[in-house]
């Protein structure tokens, strides 16, 4: 079963026209596709989503008739097999040859080549194109017997000569169906009539997920040859259940991934820049695409730190005697205490037990630009659209203000507010309500009270009087018993109501979070200790230092930003800077020492090799050994057979894993953040191979010869290093041992 989409390419004639002409006419088909591309697939997704659909329900329900309701999924070991015959047969008498079917498992590609030994989709002539005195390995063999038949395979897995004959071959149109991994759609100009995919989940490394939008729209471009075909195919095979439309939808409309910077600091880099005076680590992680998002606006900081400082000049003392004690504490203590407040309170109206209190009737304490500590009852609640819950609450207010209805954010002014003691809110003039919206961080007190109402009548009565025909209508029942009850609990309780305790009322357990409303406790009530606010100018000299210390913090933020201290790879550009001193690669001045400079000529796992170099670990074996064991820091195929190992080699591997170990436990000492265990990096799984090399290797190992000959590539280039790393030192024996496991391992078809 299938899903078979297709997209229309541009094909108008632009013979007859002017350059101009054509410029004019591609940016109007240009702004046509922006404002249609998705109003078009999405159609055609659906279109095909509904054929794939229909026709799997009809496959079930005749399966269901012959073999019962247990023969509906098949489950045949030749399933996929009978799948991709049927599938290229169709293609063929479609003329949709030829196809690249993209599949996510080195593995399960040379299984479907394998399956379909029985295809021949070349002609005699064709054939005849295939010529040369190919090596005897088993895997060029293999190949030969494929593409004689029109079938191709590219993976990393495949020899690095193959895999440009096999790219050479499709480009001529002699492979008429390729099996590769995603890897062929990147930087290749290849594309077939049609495109097919095996599966539309693959495993990223750490688990299995559907195609990502960039991911699928690399390879569906693949399909369409340009100048050839007027139309692209694009097929997703169902072997199980057709997949979800949302999945679909989201796979192929969805948002493109964000670009991310792949820098990252290694011990390597971090001791080249170091021998380098003129250089600074820190401005080359400044230049970094990964700190371009907090470096790009470092224009526009500096003018306003340059404004910001201006200001700073002008400030003037407070001249008040009871203010000059302790204004500037108060204010700090002030500040900590809105901020410790507003975080626990978005975290307590967050809490199940207050969203099950903060129900309909339920009594509050409002503050925010509009209402200054207003009582006001919860008539419902619901999520926000950035998952925020929002309270509907009636307040009462003066009859004729002219407040704002819109849900508004806790306090408009950025300056700190002193923390003193106020009365509730109460009308001058007759008593009148308000419905508004709410934030958790609006509602400074939970009552315990709560008055009887009915929250539909009351939203219902004032949103009815807010249509210009019914603003004259006299106020419902509901809403004047819900006032008048507000209004009498103002009267009543002036200075305030009692609020639920979040421990005792809420139940909250947590010890960070009690300990955090025990520290708000203790701030509130050091604030009655302070002296100036009995200054009788207090409120003119508190706003006057809010001013200031906004200035000066902001004064502070910037010149943070503008420094190296606001890089993110700082903090880990430190931490290997302590675990290169520990291990004495540099000094406390941060010069680079000897072993230091051994690093600087390792191209990879530079503090595994060097500690190697310089524990002799391996000036006593032979060269032979040497290249097995090094062969470790190069393969990274997780998955093969256990080789055979010679004492030597064993030993070797335990002084390995040791050294990893030591190193792992420093990093961690020194708070890096390591993704899994150091010794889990090193793969023995090619010793033998290497060991071996002079022997037949191919049927020593599962692995494929394309991955050995991309490791030993490596390795080639890792004995090198370590050569260079044996000149420095001065050891003469290590150095000739290096030059001849050099040649040893680098030759023939390599």
């Amino acid at each position: 079963m299938t899903i078979c989409l297709t997209s229309d390419r541009w094909s108008s004639s632009l013979g007859q026209l002017t350059e101009s002409d054509k410029a004019h006419s591609l940016l109007n088909y240009a702004g046509h596709l922006q404002h249609n591309y998705e109003d078009i697939l999405s159609y055609s997704v659906y279109h095909s989503y509904s054929k794939a659909v229909d026709a799997k329900k009809e496959r079930a329900s005749k399966m269901s008739q012959n073999f019962g309701a247990k023969g509906v999924r098949g489950g045949h070991p030749n399933q996929d097999k009978n799948v991709w015959i049927s599938l290229i047969d169709m293609l063929k008498k479609k003329e949709k040859l030829p196809v690249v079917a993209f599949t996510f498992s080195k593995k399960k590609i040379d299984e479907n080549a394998e399956n379909l030994r029985s295809l021949d989709l070349t002609t005699q002539s064709e054939k005849t194109r295939l010529k040369g005195n190919d090596k005897k390995l088993p895997q060029v063999l293999k190949m030969e017997e494929f593409l004689k038949r029109g079938i191709g395979i590219h993976h990393s897995g495949i020899l690095p000569i193959l895999k440009e004959v096999v790219e050479l071959l499709f480009q001529k149109g002699l492979v008429k169906i390729l099996f590769a991994t995603e890897t062929f759609a990147m930087g290749v100009n290849m594309p077939a009539r049609t495109v097919v995919f095996d599966t539309i989940t693959k495993h990223d490394g750490t688990s299995r997920r559907e195609l990502h939008p960039g991911e699928y729209i690399q390879m569906a471009g693949r399909a369409g040859r340009r100048g050839l075909d007027t139309t692209g195919t694009v097929i997703i095979l169902c072997k199980g259940d057709v997949p979800e439309m949302s999945v679909l939808h989201k796979m192929m409309l969805g948002k493109p991934t964000s670009l991310e910077s792949q820098f990252r600091l290694t011990y390597s880099m971090i001791l080249n820049l170091l021998r380098v005076e003129q250089l600074r680590v820190e401005d080359m992680i400044k230049r970094s695409f990964s700190e371009f998002h907090s470096q790009k606006d470092v224009k526009k900081h500096k003018e306003a730190l340059d404004k910001i400082h201006a200001k700073l000049q002008c400030i003037k003392n407070i001249e008040c005697f009871l203010c000059s004690m302790d204004l500037e504490r108060y204010y700090e203590a002030c500040r900590d205490f809105r901020s410790l407040k507003f975080h626990l309170q978005g975290i307590v109206l967050s809490h199940p037990a207050a969203i099950k209190l903060l129900t309909a009737g339920r009594v509050v304490v409002i503050n925010n630009s509009n209402h200054r500590n207003v009582l006001g009852v919860v008539l419902n609640s619901n999520m926000g659209t950035n998952k925020e819950r929002i309270f509907n609450c009636l307040v009462i207010c003066e009859k004729n203000s002219s407040t704002k209805s819109d849900l508004t954010k806790g306090d408009s002014s950025e300056l700190v507010q002193p923390i003193v003691t106020t009365n509730l809110f109460q009308p001058e003039g007759p008593c009148w309500h308000e419905l508004i919206q709410v934030k958790a961080e609006d509602i400074t007190v939970v009552t315990v009270k709560t008055i009887r109402i009915d929250p539909d009548k009351i939203v219902n009565d004032i949103k009815k009087r807010q249509q210009p025909r019914f603003k004259d209508d006299p106020v419902g029942q509901s809403v004047s018993i819900a006032t008048q009850e507000l209004l009498r609990l103002t009267e009543v309780n002036q200075e305030g109501l009692p609020g639920l305790d979040p421990v005792k009322d809420l139940h909250i357990r947590d010890v960070e979070r009690v300990e955090q409303f025990r520290s708000l406790k203790m701030l509130e009530e050091s604030l009655t200790k302070y002296q100036c606010p009995n200054c009788p100018r207090f409120m003119e000299h508190f706003t006057q230092i809010s001013h200031n210390m906004k200035l000066k913090e902001d004064y502070k933020r910037l010149k943070f930003l503008l420094s190296d201290e606001s890089l993110t790879l700082l903090p880990e550009y430190q931490q290997r800077i302590q675990v290169l001193k520990e291990l004495n690669y540099i000094d406390d001045n941060n010069t680079v020492q000897l072993k230091g400079r051994v690093a600087c000529e390792i191209s990879n796992h530079e503090l595994m090799i060097t500690e190697l170099v310089f524990e002799n670990a391996l000036t006593d074996l032979h060269p032979t050994e040497i290249a097995a064991l090094l062969s470790c820091v190069v393969f990274e195929q997780k998955n093969c057979s256990e080789p055979k190992l010679i004492d030597t080699l064993v030993k070797g591997k335990e002084r390995i894993l040791e050294i990893a170990g030591r190193i792992s436990a420093l990093q961690r000492r020194f708070g890096m953040q390591v993704q899994g265990e150091y010794e889990e990096v090193f793969k023995f799984g090619l010793m033998e191979v290497v060991f071996e090399w002079a022997r037949e290797i191919t049927g020593l190992t599962d692995v494929q010869e394309g991955i050995i000959v991309r490791c030993i590539q490596r390795l080639h280039e890792t004995l090198r290093d370590v050569r260079n790393a044996a000149r420095i030192i001065g050891d003469p024996v290590l150095y000739r041992k290096m030059e001849e496991a050099s040649s040893m391992i680098k030759r023939d078809i390599l």
